[in-house]
């Protein structure tokens, strides 16, 4: 199995995925553009077999319809009024045959309704999950839809996957992450070699994606909502106690929302 990652948009990464190395198979996750996916089709011989969705956003469905045009592919995803073109809607709990690959699907409400994450826990060396907004390396999405407890529950399940669990999200939002992170977490030395790591790779143009659950578990806030330091903070910044790992959530979430990018 290869993953290729495709820079799009401002900060996007689609995800080309190639089951089988010896065959020239391909499926697409969240293909917001077309001309990124064709590019890449034909760098790497691929022939694009599929299209896979992880939720209904614009930058996560623009190009479907030009890839259709070109290619009659199945189209997987969440059930969504918003997404007419699936073909194949998905639930928590199913299970997609991608080529030589099988994925299970579970539901992550909390950045939408609709946001579904695909995990494929026989990868070798290691399982993989495809992340889509959900969970971001050092952070999480915005909450456009759900509420602090649901969107918790979905990080929550997410983190008791394997911890070398390799975590493939939509953006490259990393570095701006990791600075949010540090005013949550200052003590954290895990986080400041974190840090010093991803910017390394970025003065160097390459991706910080993927990550793995591991790390993410040690240095992303909010996967931990039941740190001392963490709950501390988001009291301060708050200027309340917080009595639920779902209260210091909630202020985590608006605090980012609020936190200088740059």
């Amino acid at each position: 199995m290869q993953i290729y990652g495709l820079p799009a948009l401002e900060t996007n990464y689609f995800w080309l995925l190639q089951p089988d190395s010896s065959q020239p198979d391909a499926y697409i996750f969240d293909p917001g553009d077309a001309q990124p996916v064709r590019r890449a089709l034909k760098q790497h011989r691929l022939s694009l077999k599929g299209i896979v969705l992880t939720h209904h956003h614009w930058d996560h469905t623009d190009g479907i319809d030009a890839l259709l045009e070109h290619s009659q592919v199945p189209v997987y995803g969440p059930r969504s009024d918003r997404i007419p073109q699936v073909t194949h809607p998905l639930a928590d709990g199913d299970e997609v045959q991608l080529g030589e690959t099988r994925w299970q699907v579970l539901a992550t409400p909390g950045h939408t309704l609709d946001h579904v994450v695909y995990y494929r826990a026989d990868a070798e060396p290691h399982g993989v999950l495809i992340a889509g907004d959900t969970l971001f390396a050092g952070g999480c999405g915005r909450m456009f839809e759900g509420t602090p407890d649901v969107f918790i529950n979905s990080l929550t399940a997410l983190a008791r996957l394997p911890a070398q669990t390799t975590v493939y999200c939509s953006h490259e939002y990393t570095l701006a992450n990791l600075n949010f992170a540090l005013a949550v977490e200052p003590d954290n030395q895990a986080l400041i070699e974190r840090i010093a790591t991803e910017r390394t790779k970025r003065e160097q143009q390459l991706p910080t994606i993927p990550s793995n659950m591991a790390l993410e578990l040690s240095t992303n806030p909010f996967l931990r909502c039941s740190e001392p330091q963490v709950i501390s903070s988001a009291a301060a910044y708050s200027g309340r106690s917080l009595s639920s790992a779902e209260d210091v959530f909630a202020v985590l979430r608006q605090w980012k929302n609020d936190f200088p990018s740059n």
